[in-house]
């Protein structure tokens, strides 16, 4: 149950778009902006970001021809089908 309690002003336009965008989901303008405010307050942060970027770029890997990844790929989608007895469509 939500207790507290938050006043906002906001633009003409900015209230319509929230309007619109609530009546689009069938929600009420309070639950649109909580949404957003939940999804913009949970991302990653830019720090953490950074690192992940530095930590990929510090792997040493061997990356796969496009042909021989996607036939990995493929081996590896009719792998449980054959475990199975069946055959891919």
């Amino acid at each position: 149950m939500y207790s507290e309690r938050l006043q906002i002003l906001l633009t003409p336009a900015l209230r319509e778009r929230l309007e619109l965008e609530a009546r689009r989901r069938g929600v009420s303008v309070a639950e649109v902006v909580r949404g957003a405010i939940d999804v913009s307050l949970t991302r990653f942060a830019r720090e953490d970001r950074v690192r992940a970027v530095a930590e990929i770029a510090g792997m040493h890997a061997a990356f796969l021809p496009v042909a021989e990844l996607e036939r990995v790929i493929a081996a590896e989608r009719e792998e449980p089908l054959a475990r199975l007895g069946l055959e891919s469509t």
